[in-house]
């Protein structure tokens, strides 16, 4: 994920998403709490969403964890990654195409609508069919019926996928094109939410004022300041509010919402950027966190540029070698970051070592293949970065890291905010590399890979593509079950050497805290701060 939970792009250079587009600051109004907003209320830095606030247009960390306070999805993950059901009673299947799903009872929605078997399979539909243009269509892709909802050209053949069928109000079938061992797993992220019927009388009024079934009932959207959602007392999931309400605060640097972290005007910092790391433990103290979680920073070529349109693999090899990630690790990221061995971060299933040294500093071999594989176009690249996430420091390092290793030369292409380099993503406007931060959706490898580098993934935004790569996904997609699948993945990821979709750089910590108002701040599996559970003193 670029960012979320689900499938979602992380905006910050340390951890989960960074900062935004506008100064946040205290609250205003009376009745205040120590911190900001409403007395009981918390707050935290989360930047101004790139989309409507709908479960299936949001794959940025920002949106995320707006909608995760929302909404409410059949399950969830505990800290190690093992599944938690919320919403469902289970999930279940005999053949790892067929599942079926039963949902608690009681379940209602903001508005006081209930939650149903059709509560789920009418947002599916809708969140599947072409005409509605949701950036994560593709997630339902592996559902019978799907190629007649999305086809590849022309208008859709049905308005519903012919996989899924309600046997009463709290039972459903997924039936899928094959088998998919995962599949479960995949129904953690967000994007799987339900939809109200007051959803459908207006897509667009509603992605600005959403009801969901989460454990937060939406309040207010202050565009480019603030987003505040209200504790929901009639919440049944186990992740109750134990807080009042949340702030989402937008803050321009993710300097200005440290300083506000110190000075009591601001909660909750998801990450502490460069400048401040080396202090960060001893202001806050017993609030500073510090934790790993699975999730991968690497840089992306974009394959339709003309620097990187045909290049040879080999380049990207030698690129990838004339980058000392442990030097930059070290200094620049202050030990915040562990250098990467491969494409699947520690934390996942199917997590391994790559037996390679692709990933390790060779100046010389750097050099080498470069050379062998035809040169950089220009002798020349740049990077792709938003200014709001912390990111200027190490793109400086990783450049001139490869500048001092080959003579290329590299420069940072700065985006003022993580929404606008988002946006030159997915329009195909990325000039050479961008850099690409990743949190797992749900902890299968397959999340790393297949979401990242298969042609029809809607987050390939280098549009990376080779038939050899897509075949072995779909084989391991086929598998007998879940073992077999991660272990066919694990096959993928070494092919993914010879090839180069991307280069990993280093595996993120989280380096967070929080300020002396708020306690019980905890990290999820995701490396999201549980806003759930935070309570106020």
């Amino acid at each position: 994920m670029r960012g979320a939970r689900s499938a979602k792009w992380v905006a910050g250079a340390i951890v989960v998403a960074l900062a935004a587009t506008a100064c946040g600051g205290s609250g205003d109004g009376e009745g205040k709490s120590k911190g900001s907003g409403p007395a009981g209320y918390v707050s935290i830095d989360v930047g101004e969403p790139q989309k409507p606030l709908v479960p299936a247009d949001t794959n940025e960390s920002n949106g995320s964890y707006v909608i995760q306070s929302l909404f409410t999805q059949l399950l969830d993950f505990d800290s190690k990654g093992e599944i938690v059901y919320t919403n469902a009673e289970s999930v279940t299947s005999d053949d790892s195409k067929t599942w079926t799903v039963k949902l608690k009872k009681g379940w209602k929605f903001h508005n006081g609508e209930e939650v149903t078997s059709k509560s789920y399979i009418d947002a599916w539909n809708w969140y599947a069919n072409i005409k509605n243009n949701q950036q994560n269509s593709f997630w339902f892709q592996d559902i019978k019926g799907y190629d007649d909802v999305h086809p590849e050209k022309g208008e859709p053949k049905a308005k519903a996928m012919s996989g899924l069928k309600a046997v009463d109000d709290h039972t459903f079938t997924i039936e899928l094109k094959y088998k998919m061992p995962y599949f479960n797993y995949k129904l953690g992220y967000t994007t799987w939410a339900p939809l109200p019927k007051v959803f459908y009388d207006d897509p667009k009024a509603f992605g600005q004022k959403p009801v969901g079934n989460g454990p937060y009932k939406f309040e207010k959207w202050d565009h480019k300041k603030l987003i505040q959602v209200k504790a929901w007392d009639e919440y049944q999931g186990p992740n109750k509010a134990k807080n009042k309400g949340v702030q989402f605060k937008n803050y321009t640097t993710v300097e200005a919402a440290y300083k506000d972290v110190v000075s009591g005007n601001l909660d909750m910092i998801r990450q502490v950027g460069p400048t401040d790391l080396p202090k960060y433990k001893q202001d806050l103290g017993d609030g500073a966190i510090e934790q790993p979680y699975a999730a991968l920073q690497s840089l992306h070529p974009a394959f339709y540029s003309k620097t990187f349109k045909g290049i040879d693999p080999k380049v990207l090899q030698g690129l990838s070698m004339a980058i000392d990630r442990d030097t930059i690790t070290k200094t620049v990221l202050n030990n915040t970051r562990t250098p990467a061995k491969g494409f699947t971060p520690p934390g996942v299933k199917g997590y391994q070592n790559l037996d390679t040294d692709v990933f390790t500093y060779n100046p010389t071999k750097a050099k080498q293949l470069i050379k062998e594989g035809g040169g950089v176009p220009g002798n020349k690249f740049t990077v792709q970065y938003n200014t709001d996430g912390g990111h200027k420091e190490w793109v400086t390092a990783v450049c001139e890291s490869i500048r001092k290793a080959t003579g290329v030369d590299c420069v940072g292409d700065p985006k003022p905010d993580f929404a606008t380099d988002l946006e030159a993503r997915d329009n195909d406007q990325v000039k050479g590399m961008y850099r690409g931060g990743w949190v797992a959706d749900y902890p299968v490898n397959a999340n790393f890979m297949k979401e990242l580098y298969h042609t029809t993934a809607e987050a390939n935004n280098g549009r990376f593509s080779n038939k050899e790569i897509d075949g072995l996904m779909n084989k391991a997609d086929n598998a007998n079950s879940l073992e077999d699948s991660v272990k066919a993945f694990q096959e993928v990821e070494k092919k993914l050497v010879e090839h180069m979709p991307a280069i990993p750089l280093w595996y993120y910590r989280i380096n967070g805290g929080h300020g002396k108002n708020v306690d019980n701040v905890n990290v999820d599996f995701h490396g999201d701060l549980e806003v759930w559970a935070v309570t106020t003193k």
